[in-house]
């Protein structure tokens, strides 16, 4: 495995050093500069922009001579609505970093361009990429992006805090799940920190638990997110908070530490997160040794959600050309294999044969995404998503039941997929 490591490491060290060699011996004739604009919410807390910044997009611009990329990096929870704000001011940039939950939603807007039509070699690209990631960019008859980077969610935890509660290994079972949770009350931690009550933070419990959120072809809520299977998920959840064994944070965020710092302060044992957080840990918290194994599983088994990023081009894009070559290189092996290093899960098939040789903790992650399921595909999911937060955050706060909590929340989500 180390050995695989070397060569791996050594290879986009190659790589990396190849096209600064090409680009050095080039002679710069462009009479002008095309600039692309690339907006993204790569985590400023871990090394994702720096390697954007400092490796990649440098890689292509000498690879590129005359196409200037102009990186902004917003907030996640900005992201959103500065595209739609953007969409109705006319102020869009070439391409977006777009969670796969807003794809459906902007190219129903109309402002993104078809990539099956507008880009020439589009069943040459697509055809090395993973399936379920790609699908997230179709959308009534066409693909308007590619995805960039995937992930789900998997059990993260402090193994020095899990010693703490006298635990010999993290929950595997929803049972064991409730039990640990106890014993670690007891020695003045909290086994499980969730930060929310959005489909990312409580969708894996309910479907592992055999519910669902809608039905099939997501046109009914009702009778799926009320059903007894996901109400007994969301219970057993509210059972922890009421009962002191989960931080008040998933209601307020307030209310306790977040879930890294508490981690890191050996105050929390587990959470549930994405490959990022090994690659934060390993930068901001370097003393806290992280581990990661798959989701407590219950009568559904252990299933999480799809998680990552698509790429995708504007309509409103005057540099098709230019930016169409980006995406071809950030999909590009030496891209994927650098932005795997700072904690990204590559999209192409072939990084099957070498992920787990960039960083250990991916072999859990590849494990947990063939069970993953997305959230409802539809141009309505922010509006779903936000339902979600205030319904089921009223349970945990005690205004209503589960039951009552989830059969409003199914009533208004029955409304929003007509």
């Amino acid at each position: 495995m180390r050995f695989r490591r070397i060569i791996v490491l050594l290879v986009v060290a190659a790589v990396g050093a190849a096209l600064a060699a090409t680009a050095g011996a080039r002679v710069d004739t462009a009479r002008s500069t095309t600039t692309v604009t690339f907006w993204d919410a790569y985590s400023s807390d871990g090394p994702e922009v720096q390697k954007l910044e400092k490796v990649v997009i440098p890689g292509f611009e000498k690879t590129h001579p005359g196409i200037v990329v102009k990186d902004v990096t917003i907030p996640y929870d900005s992201l959103h609505q500065k595209l739609v704000t953007a969409v109705a001011g006319g102020q869009l940039p070439d391409l977006v970093r777009s969670d796969i939950i807003w794809v459906p939603e902007l190219a129903n807007l109309g402002v993104l361009a078809p990539l099956d039509k507008d880009m020439s070699d589009f069943k040459a690209v697509s055809a090395k990429l993973f399936p379920g990631p790609l699908a997230t960019n179709y959308w009534k008859g066409h693909y308007y992006g590619l995805p960039l980077d995937t992930n789900t969610r998997i059990w993260v935890y402090n193994p020095a805090a899990l010693d703490a509660i006298g635990a010999t290994g993290p929950p595997k079972t929803f049972a064991q799940l409730q039990s640990m949770s106890a014993q670690a009350k007891a020695r003045g931690y909290y086994l499980y920190a969730e930060s929310g009550t959005s489909g990312w933070n409580i969708l894996p419990w309910i479907w592992s638990n055999g519910g669902s959120l809608t039905n099939s072809t997501y046109t009914k809520a009702t009778g799926y997110l009320n059903g007894q299977k996901s109400v007994a998920a969301v219970q057993m959840l509210v059972n922890l908070y009421k009962a002191g064994q989960m931080p008040g944070i998933i209601v307020d965020s307030n209310a306790g530490l977040g879930t890294y710092d508490g981690i890191n302060q050996n105050k929390y044992v587990g959470m549930l997160d994405g490959p990022w957080s090994f690659a934060i840990f390993g930068a901001a918290f370097p003393n806290t040794h992280l581990a990661g194994t798959t989701i407590p599983a219950g009568p559904g088994g252990s299933v999480s959600v799809v998680g990552g990023e698509d790429i995708v081009m504007t309509k409103a894009s005057k540099s098709k050309t230019a930016a169409l070559q980006f995406m071809r290189y950030m999909l590009s092996y030496g891209s994927q294999a650098q932005m795997a290093l700072a904690g990204q899960m590559p999209v192409l098939k072939t990084s099957t044969r070498w992920l787990d040789s960039v960083h250990s903790y991916y072999a859990p992650y590849l494990k947990q995404i063939a069970t993953a399921r997305p959230r409802t595909p539809t141009p309505k999911w922010p509006q779903i998503d936000q339902i979600l937060v205030t319904d089921i955050a009223k349970a945990f706060q005690g205004s209503e039941s589960v039951q009552q909590a989830l059969t409003e929340a199914a009533q208004q989500i029955d409304g929003l997929l007509k």
